[in-house]
């Protein structure tokens, strides 16, 4: 008796007898809205925008609040050029010293708005 060594059995294909079903799609989603130019991601891209451009509009009428209230104040409070604060008058110090760190505050809090609305629309661009 002779003993035949095992051939390994080949794989195969199982597929389905239903060879004309229509295979199920994934519908739009939105990054594919926006890549192709849609006017749904036109709509997507342009609700980004606008809301940027709303931060940034905030942020520029606070700033020019603070800046263009400095003098306004002055005018209205003349006695205000007369106090001394270690020999420099409080206005140059208001306008020199005082300013910035509020711009540059202002200036975070653009910045942290403007990566919160990004964030928001790349979940919402994520999600679809």
């Amino acid at each position: 008796m002779t003993v035949q060594p095992e051939v390994p059995q080949r794989r195969v294909v199982v597929t389905s007898a239903r060879t004309s079903a229509v295979h199920r799609t994934r519908g739009a989603t939105a990054s594919r809205e926006i890549d192709e130019q849609t006017a749904l991601g036109e709509v997507l891209v342009r609700s980004l925008m606008r809301a940027q451009l709303r931060i940034a509009f905030y942020a520029f009428a606070a700033t020019a609040v603070l800046l263009g209230g400095l003098p306004l104040l002055f005018a209205v409070a003349p006695q205000l050029a007369g106090i001394h604060v270690l020999g420099v008058p409080l206005t140059w110090l208001l306008l020199a010293v005082a300013v910035y760190p509020l711009v540059c505050l202002a200036g975070w809090a653009y910045v942290r708005a403007a990566e919160r609305n990004e964030k928001d629309f790349t979940d919402l661009v994520d999600r679809s």
